[in-house]
């Protein structure tokens, strides 16, 4: 039997937010088991020109892929949901999926510093 690792992502959007949420929490099924959701929460953009609000959510589950082929999945999630470097760039943010922790280990520390995650993580 695979060993299974325990995982928390983070997902946000700014486009067409609540509907790219759902598609990406039925993406994310089909490469994690054993998932649940926080709610999601409308947030303030940070670092970005676009004055869009965000949707932030956190998920957490289980995955029995390394740390490395998780987050190339997550990439193919996004880049399957339409997102591109000129959106990005624009600061059009369809969908993004960030590993927020592997295991023990966390990852974009940055992201642990902001209000909704501490607000969010408590729900998992």
């Amino acid at each position: 039997m695979k060993h299974q690792h325990s995982v928390i992502v983070s997902l946000a959007a700014n486009y067409d937010a609540e509907q790219n949420l759902s598609l990406a929490q039925k993406r994310l099924a089909e490469v994690l088991s054993h998932l649940k959701f926080t709610q999601a929460i409308w947030t303030e953009p940070i670092g970005t020109k676009r004055k869009d609000l965000y949707l932030n959510q956190l998920a957490s589950g289980e995955s029995e892929v390394d740390c490395p082929t998780l987050s190339q999945m997550l990439k193919t999630i996004e880049l399957e949901m339409g997102r591109t470097q000129e959106d990005r760039l624009a600061g059009i943010v369809k969908i993004d999926l960030d590993i927020l922790q592997f295991d023990d280990v966390r990852l974009h520390e940055r992201d642990w510093q902001r209000p909704y995650v501490y607000q969010l993580i408590k729900e998992l």
